[in-house]
């Protein structure tokens, strides 16, 4: 079996990062937790919005490194003395990742009610009209 390159079309000049962020994309498969939601606020206006129920603040980082959005939580055991008949609320540490497109940058991220709210703007670019010369040899 062949593998599908898209960077190697004839037609898709420049686009050879696109392969990778395809592959990436598909790398960061989670197991559901924690989950969430993607919404649209207004035409250039996302937020992700994590149910991270239990984390405090100083728990969770909010990194973007090479277009991925990457939201960590790691919870610290504070009372080792406690004993557990039951213990339904695990505490877990995990990893969300999002690829971001490019003009997309993070504007700020709240906590609310054990939610974590990560707001996204999306540059509107300026439209360009480039004239181009054509010269005789």
């Amino acid at each position: 079996m062949t593998k599908l390159s898209l960077g190697g079309h004839p037609y898709l000049l420049g686009f050879e990062q696109l392969e990778r962020l395809v592959e990436r994309t598909a790398k960061t498969g989670n197991d559901g937790y924690p989950p969430y939601n993607i919404e649209q606020s207004s035409e250039h206006a996302y937020r992700i919005t994590l149910a991270v129920a239990g984390f405090r603040d100083e728990e969770i980082s909010i990194t973007v490194e090479d277009r991925q959005l990457v939201i960590r939580g790691r919870q610290v055991e504070e009372e080792e003395g406690r004993i557990y008949l039951h213990r339904g609320i695990a505490a877990r540490q995990f990893q969300r990742a999002f690829v971001l497109a490019d003009g997309v940058e993070v504007s700020g991220a709240t906590m609310e009610n054990g939610l974590l709210h990560v707001d996204l703007k999306r540059a509107t670019p300026e439209s360009v009209v480039q004239t181009i010369k054509i010269s005789s040899k």
